[in-house]
């Protein structure tokens, strides 16, 4: 059986916000005392890999400012992450736009701001870069085979190596730098995942330096975890796994980055929210609605792939198998039916779930106060 992380308490900081009664839910706690621990650790792990912040885990202005004033550099999707980014006072060449579905006018843009790392991983892409962001490291996006993460990523984006080859080869001929990227998927619970990701880039930096072709940048992408129901390896482990895959490659590529996301700001928040009902609607399960739902701040429970650790303001209370649900008219709105969690039995309107380790990718995708309901607030503690 493999080495699992300890699943870290939460900080005091947290504990004060979340037990307090009278604040208004749904509410994200975030403590970023721990996204600058997080941080740390991730560059102690990695030593020499570049950090560029995903800012789309969690892109609320002070988890940019505190990564930003501690060194990080940030991965953007769009113009408007681009020019949050910007507004911080973060340089351009702080930046790398990693999305590989771009309109020519924001490639533009972004190249016109100073960015020059574009993700690419088709022909059509490729052109458009070439045309409005000439001499900029392009990197091709692999395909992974995202076994072991709850969160597959590889089946819109990346291309297979022989392809990426041939991509590569025209950026270079048409005059662009190259570059390799991937990912494992998100909350990777394999770290093997990278092994067998970085034995096709260098399958491909193989294929390239045959050609006389030289490789200006090598992005592990994210994937990296956070405590959630199922145990993870935790960090230390997966940089063990990345440092003996990567070692012969250092020397062969100018930059090593990586993309943490969720690694940095899941486990820095808390998300707070109020039961609407409880109602025994089948004998021996209870369901409770809740004030968030899959529509705000919950998309990563569709399917129940990201099961949160949940607590509740009647904790020592006797438990039973509860279904938790959203507060909206829509039936999709539920995230938990299958998971069979246990939850006190006396819950009633009022009472609190406490979502751990909810720091990303909730907030984030909470931005349209769908049916009327508003998306979660935040509430910023800790000392940075």
């Amino acid at each position: 059986m493999p080495d699992y992380e300890p699943v870290p308490s939460i900080t005091d900081a947290l504990a004060r916000s979340i037990g307090d009664t009278t604040r208004p839910t749904p509410r994200l706690v975030l403590d970023l005392d721990v996204v600058v621990a997080q941080y740390d650790a991730f560059v102690e792990s990695l030593p020499g890999v570049e950090v560029f912040y995903a800012v789309k885990a969690n892109p609320h202005a002070d988890v940019v400012r505190v990564l930003a004033e501690r060194g990080s550099s940030f991965d953007v999707a769009s113009i408007g992450e681009l020019e949050l980014c910007r507004s911080l006072g973060v340089a351009a060449e702080r930046l790398s736009y990693g999305n590989t579905i771009k309109k020519s006018a924001d490639i533009a843009r972004a190249y016109a701001a100073g960015v020059r790392m574009f993700a690419f991983d088709t022909v059509e892409e490729l052109e458009k870069l070439v045309v409005h962001a000439p001499g900029a490291v392009a990197f091709c996006r692999l395909t992974t085979d995202s076994i072991g993460s709850d969160w597959p990523l590889s089946k819109k984006f990346g291309t297979d190596p022989h392809h990426a080859v041939q991509l590569l080869t025209a950026a270079a001929e048409a005059g662009m730098r190259t570059g390799i990227s991937f990912h494992v998927g998100s909350q990777q619970r394999d770290n093997e995942g990278w092994g067998r990701a970085l034995a096709k880039a260098t399958w491909v930096i193989d294929a390239l330096e045959a050609r006389g072709i030289s490789v200006a940048l090598l992005n592990l992408g994210g994937g990296f975890a956070a405590h959630y129901m199922d145990p993870i390896p935790g960090m230390a482990a997966d940089a063990a796994v990345i440092a003996a895959h990567l070692a012969p490659l250092c020397a062969r590529v100018e930059r090593v980055i990586a993309e943490p996301g969720r690694y940095l700001v899941a486990d820095a928040g808390v998300l707070v929210t109020s039961v609407v009902t409880a109602a025994e609607r089948e004998v021996g399960t209870t369901w409770l609605y809740v004030d968030a739902g899959v529509y705000g701040g919950l998309a990563e429970t569709l399917g129940e792939a990201i099961r949160y650790r949940i607590s509740s303001s009647r904790d020592g209370d006797p438990t039973g198998t509860v279904v938790i649900a959203g507060p909206s008219c829509d039936s999709t709105d539920v995230m938990y039916e299958k998971s069979a969690y246990q939850l006190p039995v006396t819950l009633v309107e009022g009472d609190r779930l406490h979502l751990l380790s909810a720091g990303a990718y909730t907030t984030s995708y909470a931005s349209t106060g769908f049916n009327g309901f508003a998306p979660p607030t935040v509430e910023v503690v800790g000392t940075h």
